[in-house]
């Protein structure tokens, strides 16, 4: 009896020591390495990108079934960009972000390179009318989908000088660089990548702490600037068709206006908790075009209802707000600019997006972050989070190193 007594006692006290002590080994490295990332924006992109995948093969079957294509084919490309960018986002997040300050010329000038480079007839891929794509083996690459991150990095560089107002010079150089990238996107055309970047870049200038007056002077340019645009008809008519049609929802019923139409029937007839998954006539009978794109949102709202478009919206705002903490975290000013300029390209798309299916914004082309199929996208909004990991890593590690040192020390007393 008292053998075994005492054989119990020792299990009992083994398994307090495993419970207690802490993990060692490969356990320990690993859970050491994910407490030093941001958990919450890392756990918030996952279920986004597989809520995603879900919902751009609930959007295509249907269409693939009736075609005899396997009803996998999108859904599977899909997770080919999204896996390239997660591992890229994993790169970018050990990658040093102070690099990226003294590399923002190499940088800008490959983007302008490929921006170029995809104009030129055999070279770039055309589709649906828009001349943007570079076929790089079984996968097409997008440059315009990379101009947003880009320009981030460039104007976060240029206004990262803390000793010194912002002056003209530094103004009319970012006015310059994203005024290029911008025309030379628009000219593809890609319009809504070339809002995105004006919207980055004026975030980016009020952040750095720009003048009033030069802002209000900049404004005052760029909606003459627009009016131009306008008045002289660089703008296609289709364009033009897709940035007024939510002003005037209820004339008559061209491709644009249909579009809308059936966009916001499917969100509508999704009631409180939706029809359920694969069970959307909108989505079944296709008549949303090019859901699982432009219009993935209304994938969300027929088959999840309000209850599932509202909490898309609800993790999309815990993701803006993770971007918002890193860049008030920042050790660095580069930092800071870069993870606000980064909050505005994904703010500023989460609301065009979801506002343009329901009516209260333009059309104009751009995808929802994670949750639409946008290939090149994708993977510019994964290094965008994979940069931003690496900025709040360092801020963390910085914290760290600074609680831990002594606040007076020994040879200072006396």
């Amino acid at each position: 009896m008292s053998t075994v007594r005492g054989d119990s006692k020792q299990v009992l006290t083994e398994r307090r020591i495993f419970f207690q002590s802490p993990p060692t080994g490969i356990t320990s490295r690993l859970l050491k390495h994910i407490g030093r990332h941001d958990v919450i924006l890392i756990l918030s992109v996952l279920v986004m990108s597989v809520l995603g995948v879900t919902m751009v093969y609930s959007a295509t079957r249907s269409s693939l079934i009736s075609y005899r294509l396997s009803q996998y084919y999108w859904a599977k490309r899909d997770i080919e960009f999204l896996g390239v960018g997660i591992i890229l986002m994993i790169i970018f997040a050990y990658f040093d972000f102070r690099r990226l300050e003294k590399m923002w010329r190499l940088i800008l000038g490959a983007l302008l390179f490929s921006l170029i480079v995809v104009m030129v007839p055999h070279v770039g891929q055309q589709k649906l009318g828009s001349q943007r794509w570079i076929q790089l083996g079984p996968l097409q690459f997008q440059p315009s989908a990379f101009a947003g991150i880009v320009v981030a990095i460039a104007v976060a560089a240029i206004l990262a000088d803390r000793e010194r107002q912002i002056t003209w010079l530094e103004i009319t150089k970012v006015v310059g660089i994203s005024g290029l990238v911008m025309i030379i996107v628009a000219k593809q055309p890609d319009l809504g990548s070339a809002i995105v970047v004006g919207i980055t870049v004026a975030t980016l200038l009020v952040v750095a702490g720009t003048k009033v007056r030069h802002l209000v002077l900049l404004f005052l340019i760029s909606g003459i600037g627009i009016v131009m645009v306008v008045k002289l008809g660089l703008l296609h008519s289709y364009q033009m068709s897709r940035l007024t049609s939510f002003l005037h929802p209820h004339s008559a019923m061209n491709s644009t206006n249909y579009n809308l139409t059936q966009s916001k029937i499917d969100i509508g007839s999704g009631g409180l908790f939706g029809k359920g998954l694969f069970r959307d006539q909108q989505t079944n009978l296709q008549y949303v075009p090019e859901q699982q794109t432009d219009f993935i949102f209304t994938a969300v709202g027929g088959q999840l209802g309000f209850v599932g478009a509202a909490s898309v919206i609800a993790l999309y705002w815990v993701m803006a707000l993770r971007l918002l903490t890193i860049a008030r975290r920042s050790i660095s000013r580069f930092g800071a600019l870069f993870a606000a300029g980064a909050f505005a390209l994904f703010a500023f798309s989460v609301f065009q997006n979801a506002g343009m299916t329901i009516g209260i914004m333009p059309i104009t082309g751009i995808p929802l972050p994670l949750l639409s199929y946008g290939g090149s996208a994708d993977i510019a909004f994964l290094v965008t989070i994979g940069i931003c990991l690496n900025i709040s890593r360092q801020s963390r590690d910085s914290s760290k190193s600074a609680s831990n040192r002594p606040l007076v020390r020994g040879n200072q007393i006396g």
